[in-house]
């Protein structure tokens, strides 16, 4: 039989042995698989026919003069070569020993691409083909003399030489020339072949579309995944800063600058008081604040006003216990932009006439009307007379302009604590302008100021430290000395701008650790899951490559191949998600340095800058830096990992490698090296968190330290995984079918490279357990934190402190719908409490609690603070008005532990408003209900001489809404609180909320990624289980058994990870614990102000066993699948496809 018709069938002849077999195969890959592609510098040359490549390396003898070729990259017509395997089919060529082809192979790939055809005469020496990085003097002699090597094919790659694209023939010669060369195949004139072009990633891209398309797919979802984590931090940290400094009471974010008044008349400074001139020097200050400080004009006051109160003289003004009224005297500019005139005319005056006007609630308070003339004290002891003129609304009362000195807006009913409380009112009298000279006659101690609103729509996070240092300067520095000499005296700058940017990087230097947890977790899965791409891939290739490697290819020309394919895929795929980061996480509304004209220095360039911001779009606020490098990260991952895992596992030239599995596997020493090496690094990791905590925020190997545990729990489940095969697999063989055994000896043989699989579901499983646990703990904190603030579901109680409940409102409460239960409760704060060691001891307060003790108790054990038996505070039947005069009584009391400590052991007398009498400490607990704050001391209510209830608690799911007009249907003095209400108060940042999405982010890409690495396990050996089912149909097995086969094959590594990650999540928890503290990140409120101890982390049951049951059953169901899709396709089709799996 001819070499050429050898074997024309397909299909393999079974009834031969296993070398007639592997021959069988060898010539069906043969004809079935693409060429390889011309000599590129890279590739061995594929002259040497496949008896010298993978027997002892003797050229094979050629039997025919010369023959046409086709083009590269198209399959050879000839039937005795031996090309490559077909892309994609992860099949292994089998060599054929017996047989030696009539002529040499078509192509060589060798250096440059040219033909590896030779004409009929010998080569010159100097166009010798070579192996990739050859020099051509590596090649046999024999090679070089053989004097029936084809001709050149054509220089045009696209255009076959002659005819010798179509075969004839019995010696599958060319027709049409004759084996000669056409004119496109002379040499060149300077006497070398053209190169040929290999088109090789286009043709690896065109022969397996779907990989290549999956592998974008995944660059592009991590890579959009890495670049939008950086924009979305910078995004909700630059919201953070605004909405710090916008939230802020407007007392404590504006800048107000101000400056003593000498002693003189008011002639002398009518000039300098004018308004004009208070106008010139105002906008000669705003131009001196530094960057990035910008004001709102709109909001922007100054004027002179008086710092001490005066005493209103009238005796017709209001006095509700005997004690005079108190007057605020201030001239602020552009009241008539920020009021609406009610009654009368707008005040003129002059500095010897002064004239004001007064809001509606001040004139209702205090009984004033147009024509009214207040009389306030001088400096030499006569009378200053104030005419008002009209009455005025304010604009907008919680504007800064307003609310900076709410007295101006409203008069306060301002208590007088002594022997007892006693009320008077104060009040503001707004002067035009034109009279501010006239406050230098009154004894007010008069001033002039200058309040600045700060805007921060401009602001970024990262002007953090920027506005820090400028402050500071401002406050007693360079910029001082400026705005001194501005003003031309004394100057003192007060601001709480600095607390609330300090309160801010506080915050956010507390959270960012912990997201960084998050971060390295879901960073670390995304690299396992594109490794295991990489394998993947390899695997399906192994035979290609192989056989390239056998045929002399270097490494560095197959790395290079492999990275051309890749870079194909992942540049543009990673480049289109820079480009939708860039495009949907856009920076908050302003931008950096957008819309800042509004106050200091070069305000109209500022306003430029924001323009030129705008026109780049969403550049403008958000740096493009990070988002490129985490984009180009992930970029060259997932181009790297297919050519270095090819290079690594073909080091060495072979055609068929051992058993590569789990059973058989041996660690080498570098991996032991390399275990051991991240065990230390991942117990310095856990030492360190638990010491340090996470609030060193450069440390990244802290933050890095649930990864690290996950991945030494992974190494050791690798380790350990054959274990419970082996001793599964001795009772297995005892049952009946052969399900069982043959699924457990299938889980052995597979692979050792699970380990990525394993160690991608195991860290994802600890990274969603982990994030689970932290946003449980921040949901635990906040929910208690609110009952403890409120007492109960609801809390009523009066607006200033002291105020008795009005009577039927409890009744009224008590029958509204949804309270349950109810605790009436007197509260006294700012009680003196004596001690036991005398007068030595430094003075102390504390909130004295009066309680009906059955009621009480119910609520704090319901709650869970303080809890205590009734029987303690059990009342002395001495009470009431009748026991006033028994100071000597000893009523038992349940205090805090500071103030237990204070009061000793012995009973002391207690001096309150609630009455006179001694106390003994019975119990301590360190939190009640009644009170927010950290002392106080309870009492059996029913043993105080005056009693009298100032606050309800309330139990049960109340409506807010019923509750409320329940409430002012009795009394307007009396306000509701309710403990839903509260917690949501407890996320007032977007720096809370921001790193509360980045945590379910990362758990919900923690899943995503799980389930690609599920799917991935189960590819890499999909063709080897079609096949597998595909020899077991033909001896009988069912698709229901075939479904059993897979499905238990598939599932103990499932096990494995699900268990694994619920142990090593549910470990991590306790483990790192000590180091996290979550209250900033549950709590908006200053660490001075803690209502609770902290916010430990705790374990989350939820998320340790939904996600662990969601891979098992993922699994469970992935394998059904994949045996419903192989029953699909027939067993022939399967087994024509060789038998490499």
């Amino acid at each position: 039989m001819s070499p050429g018709n050898e074997h024309d069938d397909d299909t393999p002849d079974r009834s031969r042995g296993g070398a007639s077999n592997n021959r069988g195969a060898a010539s069906d890959q043969a004809r079935n698989a693409p060429s390889v592609p011309p000599r590129d510098g890279t590739d061995a040359p594929l002259g040497r026919g496949p008896n010298a490549a993978g027997t002892d390396g003797a050229p094979a003898p050629s039997t025919s003069g010369s023959s046409g070729r086709a083009p590269a990259g198209t399959p050879s017509p000839s039937t005795d070569r031996t090309p490559d395997e077909n892309p994609g089919t992860g099949e292994k060529p089998a060599p054929d020993a017996s047989r030696t082809p009539d002529r040499a192979p078509d192509e060589t790939p060798g250096a440059g691409g040219a033909s590896g055809r030779t004409p009929d005469r010998a080569p010159a020496p100097d166009r010798a083909p070579s192996a990739p990085g050859g020099d051509g003097t590596d090649q046999p002699d024999v090679r070089r003399k053989a004097p029936d090597m084809s001709r050149p094919r054509s220089s045009r790659p696209d255009q076959p030489s002659g005819s010798g694209d179509r075969p004839s023939g019995s010696g599958n010669r060319p027709s049409g020339s004759g084996g000669r060369s056409s004119a496109h195949d002379a040499p060149s004139p300077s006497g070398r072949t053209p190169r040929a072009v290999a088109p090789w990633v286009r043709t690896r891209l065109r022969t397996a579309p779907r990989a290549a398309a999956a592998l974008a797919l995944l660059v592009l979802v991590t890579t959009y995944l890495a670049a939008a984590l950086p924009r979305a931090v910078d995004r909700y940290e630059t919201e953070g800063l605004r909405h710090g400094i916008a939230s802020a009471a407007p007392r404590d974010s504006v800048l107000e600058l101000t400056s003593p008044l000498p002693v003189a008349t008011p002639s002398q400074y009518a000039e300098v008081l004018s308004p004009d001139a208070l106008r010139k020097r105002s906008d000669e200050l705003r131009a001196l604040l530094p960057d990035p400080i910008r004001t709102d004009p709109a909001q922007t006051a100054h004027g002179v006003r008086t710092v001490a109160r005066l005493e209103g003289l009238d005796p017709w003004l209001p006095r509700p216990d005997g004690i005079s009224p108190q007057f605020v005297l201030s001239s602020p500019s552009g009241l008539d932009r920020h009021a609406t005139l009610r009654q009368g005319r707008p005040a003129a005056g002059g500095p010897l006439r002064p004239e004001a006007v007064v809001t509606a609630k001040t004139a209702e308070a205090l009984r004033l009307k147009p024509g009214a003339v207040v009389h306030v004290p001088s400096r030499n002891g006569e009378r200053v007379a104030v005419t008002v003129t009209g009455i005025v609304e304010p604009h907008g009362p919680d504007a800064p302009y307003w609310a900076v000195e709410p007295l101006l807006r409203a008069p306060v009913l301002a208590p007088l604590v002594d022997e007892e409380v006693k009320y008077f009112w104060q009040a503001a009298l707004l002067l035009s302008p034109d009279s501010a000279a006239s406050l230098l006659a009154t004894a007010g101690e008069p001033e002039v100021f200058f309040r600045y609103a700060p805007t921060a729509d401009h602001l970024t996070a990262r002007d953090t430290d920027r506005l820090s240092a400028t402050l500071h300067s401002i406050g007693g520095g360079p910029d001082l000395v400026k705005l001194t000499r501005a003003v031309g005296g004394n100057v003192t700058v007060t601001t709480g701008l600095d607390e609330i940017v300090d309160a801010y990087r506080s915050m956010r230097d507390a959270i960012d650790p912990v997201v960084a947890v998050a971060v390295f977790g879901i960073g670390a899965v995304a690299a396992v899951v594109l490794a295991m791409t990489g394998g993947l891939f390899v695997a399906h290739r192994d035979a290609e490559l192989a056989l390239l490697r056998s045929r002399g290819a270097s490494l560095t020309g197959i790395g290079l191949r492999l990275l051309g394919e890749t870079s194909a895929v992942a540049v543009p795929a990673a480049a289109l998600a820079l480009g939708l980061a860039v495009a949907t996480v856009r920076p908050p509304g302003g931008g950096s340095g957008a819309a800042g004209a509004a106050g200091g220095p070069g305000a109209p360039e500022a306003a430029g800058a924001a323009d030129g911001a705008g026109a780049v779009g969403v550049l403008g606020g958000i740096p493009l830096g990070p988002s490129l490098l985490a984009a180009s990260a992930v970029a060259l991952v997932a181009m790297l990992v297919l050519p270095l895992r090819a290079v690594v596992l073909h080091r060495r030239p072979r055609l068929h490698g051992g058993r590569d599995d789990l059973l058989t596997a041996r660690p080498s020493r570098r991996r032991t090296v390399l275990e051991l090496t991240l065990l230390v690094l991942a117990v310095g990791a856990v030492v360190s968190l638990r010491l340090r905590g996470t609030g060193d925020s450069g440390d990244h190997l802290v933050s890095a330290a649930p990864v690290l545990v996950g991945l030494i729990a992974a190494m050791v489940l690798v380790r350990i995984y054959p274990l419970p095969l082996r001793w599964l697999g001795r009772p297995a063989r005892r049952l009946r079918g052969a399900v069982g055994p043959l699924a457990l000896a299938r889980a052995g043989r597979s692979s050792s490279t699970g380990m990525l699989p394993l160690l991608a579901l195991v860290l994802a499983l600890t990274t969603a357990a982990f994030g689970g646990s932290v946003l449980a703990g921040v949901a635990d904190a906040r929910d208690r934190a609110a009952l403890l603030s409120t007492g109960g579901d609801a809390r009523i109680d009066g607006s200033v402190e002291w105020t008795p409940l009005p009577a039927g409102l409890t009744e009224t409460v008590r029958g509204t719908a949804g309270v349950r239960d109810l605790a009436a409760v007197q509260i006294e704060y700012g009680v003196a409490l004596p001690s036991h060691e005398g007068t030595i001891a430094r003075p102390m307060s504390a909130p004295l609690v009066g309680v009906e003790p059955a009621s009480y108790t119910r609520l704090a054990e319901r709650t869970g603070f303080g809890p205590f038996p009734a029987e303690l505070l059990a009342s002395t039947g001495k009470g009431g008005e009748a026991a006033t005069a028994d100071t000597g009584r000893v009523l038992p009391a349940i205090a805090s532990p500071s103030v237990a400590e204070r009061l000793g052991r012995e009973p002391l007398e207690v001096v309150a408003a609630a009455g006179t009498f001694r106390v003994k400490v019975v119990g301590v607990r360190a939190a009640t209900p009644a009170v927010r704050g950290e002392d106080f001391l309870l009492v059996n209510g029913a043993d105080l001489t005056r009693r009298a209830a100032t606050a309800l608690l309330v139990t049960g799911p109340v409506d807010g809404t019923a509750l409320r007009s329940a409430v002012t249907a009795r009394t307007d003095a009396f306000r509701v609180t309710l403990r839903s209400e509260e917690r949501a108060g407890y996320v007032d940042s977007p720096l809370q909320t921001g790193a509360e999405r980045i945590y379910l982010g990362a758990i919900g890409a923690g899943a995503g990624y799980a389930v690609v690495a599920v799917l991935l396990s189960l590819a890499q050996n999909a063709p080897e289980r079609g096949a597998l089912l595909a020899r077991l149909r033909t001896m009988g097995l069912t698709r229901r058994q075939g479904r059993r086969l897979l499905g238990l094959e598939a599932l103990p590594q499932a096990v494995l990870a699900a268990l694994g990650g619920v142990l090593v999540g549910w470990a991590a928890v306790p483990l790192l614990a000590p180091g996290v503290d979550l209250y900033r990140l549950a709590l908006a409120t200053a660490p001075g102000l803690a209502r609770i101890d902290g916010a430990p982390l705790r374990a989350d049951p939820w998320s340790l066993l939904v996600p662990a049951l969601a891979v098992v059953l993922l699994t469970a169901l992935a394998a059904a699948g994949q045996a419903w899709w192989a029953g699909r396709r027939g067993s022939i089709k399967e087994l024509r496809a060789g038998d490499a799996r």
